[in-house]
C-alpha cells in the first residue's frame, strides 16, 4: 500500500510525496501556501485517479520521469526512472494504491523522531 506524507518546506510551503509500499517516493507535489490545499490534492487523487493526466517525459540524459496534472495544471511530478518499464511500474503503483493510501502528516512536528532519538541516546 502507498502512502501520501505532507510536509513543510524551507520556505513555509506545505508539499506531499506518494510513497511506494516500500518507501520509496513515487512523486513529490508541487509546494502549496496552505496544507489544506495539499489535502484536497491528495482526496481529489484518491478518489478521482482517472481525472488527472500523467504526462511522460525524458530528460537529456536518459531517464525517465513524469508529471501528474489536471486540467493543464501540473501538480507533481515523479522521481527519475531508469528505464521506460520502470516508470510504468511506479505509474502502475499509484493507480493500483492511491485509493487505499494512508496519509502522514509530519507537517507541524519536523522534531517527529527527535525523542526517540534522544532516549536511544541514554
Amino acid at each position: 500500500m502507498g502512502m501520501f506524507v505532507i510536509s513543510k518546506r524551507k520556505n513555509g510551503h506545505f508539499k506531499f510525496v506518494f510513497t511506494s509500499r516500500k518507501g520509496k517516493t513515487i512523486f513529490t507535489s508541487i509546494g502549496c501556501q496552505q496544507k489544506s490545499d495539499c489535502k484536497v490534492i491528495i482526496n481529489a487523487i484518491r478518489q478521482q485517479p482517472e481525472m488527472f493526466t500523467f504526462t511522460r517525459k525524458s530528460t537529456p540524459s536518459g531517464k525517465h520521469f513524469f508529471r501528474l496534472s489536471k486540467g493543464g495544471l501540473v501538480l507533481a511530478t515523479s522521481r527519475k526512472y531508469s528505464t521506460p518499464r520502470m516508470l510504468e511500474k511506479g505509474i502502475d503503483e499509484i493507480v493500483k494504491y492511491v485509493a487505499a493510501a494512508e496519509t502522514l502528516d509530519f507537517s507541524e512536528n519536523e522534531d517527529v523522531f527527535a525523542e526517540e532519538e534522544a532516549s536511544e541516546s541514554l
